[in-house]
């Protein structure tokens, strides 16, 4: 069997001694091997013709979570509490997403990913939910929770691929962010809200998979709608990969 080939976005982390990495929790891993896949890691000091290559190799993509966003990249002042900006990463995974969608690519987008996704495609980030929502609820459950802490729901829109995939219209997530969608860019659909109102999930119409949620599904894989997420991304993956 032909595992279909995943690529990663990572980030940059330092060790106890000053040595560099290139880290990626192993929870999303995991995930992808258990959809069977094989995950192949993307180091974003890689250069643009060295993506390029890559990506033609891969059969889908996964844009991780991590550090914010740049606020340049969708025209907002610094802000106090944006924080773990790796310019470096930006402008790569820009470059990925703008490859994987021309190239019909599937792709995922997890918490970062969301919003990397939607300011790649024209929209706006809320730079602090707590600060800029009037309203809203708690949606940053770290670093005293556990990764797998059932923080709220979120609705599924009925008609969505999220829907059909999850096979619920509501569901249980994690919530391990500070920032959100503000603007949606013109082209994504919205397939998911939290109870204050938040976008948790959009998908790129048109596309084969280009799907993206706000919540870590890789860390509630012991929940069958969370499988299945990263099941029928795989499946996608492996049916272009065919």
């Amino acid at each position: 069997m032909n595992h279909p080939i995943i690529g990663i976005t990572t980030m940059r982390r330092v060790n106890q001694n000053g040595m560099p990495l290139v880290s990626l929790a192993e929870a999303y891993v995991d995930a992808l091997y258990q959809a069977g896949a094989c995950p192949v890691l993307i180091p974003n000091n890689i250069t643009e013709s060295a993506l390029d290559e890559l990506v033609s190799r891969l059969d889908g993509v996964v844009f991780s979570g991590g550090g914010d966003i740049d606020p340049g990249y969708y025209h907002a002042e610094d802000y106090s509490k944006v924080g773990g900006v790796e310019k470096q990463r930006d402008q790569i995974e820009l470059s990925l997403l703008e490859m994987v969608i021309d190239e019909n690519k599937p792709f995922l987008g997890i918490c970062r990913g969301i919003q990397l996704i939607n300011v790649g495609l024209g929209g706006s980030l809320y730079a602090d939910i707590s600060d800029q929502v009037l309203g809203a609820d708690k949606h940053d459950y770290y670093p005293n929770w556990d990764r797998d802490h059932l923080a709220h729901t979120v609705r599924v829109e009925q008609e969505s691929k999220l829907a059909e995939i999850l096979g619920e219209v509501e569901v249980e997530v994690n919530s391990l962010h500070h920032q959100a969608v503000e603007r949606l860019a013109a082209d994504l659909i919205p397939t998911a809200h939290s109870p204050d109102g938040l976008v948790e999930g959009f998908e790129l119409p048109g596309h084969p998979f280009g799907l993206a949620v706000q919540w870590h599904p890789e860390w509630l894989t012991a929940h069958k709608p969370m499988r299945d997420l990263f099941n029928a991304f795989v499946e996608a993956a492996d049916s272009r990969k065919s």
